[in-house]
């Protein structure tokens, strides 16, 4: 029996489908955001395995910062992941916004990254 889908989980997919049309082989910057945290994951699909993370809810990130919910919240974060992505040997990724818009929190973490040096 098939499952309707909401809006939310066929954006989510709809967005996953074209990364993967077009990843040519490139591990994905994977985003998700809560009303308190954001968090970010470099994903080798084809392995199955995380890469690095990083997410407003580790020590050295959380104690820098006066809430996970903003947007030099998710720009710390980028900046981080793309700092971790880097010494897992990791350059370019394909940006996975979920069902989010690229705007708000999801773009800071984008801008971030890129400026801390992963292409995407």
């Amino acid at each position: 029996m098939q499952t309707k889908l909401n809006g939310a989980d066929r954006r989510k997919a709809r967005v996953r489908k074209a990364l993967k049309a077009n990843n040519a082989g490139r591990p994905r910057l994977s985003v998700h955001r809560t009303g308190k945290n954001i968090y970010a994951q470099i994903i080798d699909d084809a392995s199955g395995r995380t890469l690095a993370a990083a997410s407003t809810i580790d020590k050295d990130v959380k104690s820098s910062l006066k809430n996970g919910s903003s947007a030099e919240a998710a720009a710390t974060v980028g900046k981080l992941i793309a700092e971790r992505g880097i010494a897992a040997k990791v350059s370019e990724v394909v940006f996975d916004r979920g069902a989010y818009l690229y705007h708000g929190r999801v773009k800071a973490l984008g801008d971030a990254a890129r400026e801390a040096g992963l292409q995407f």
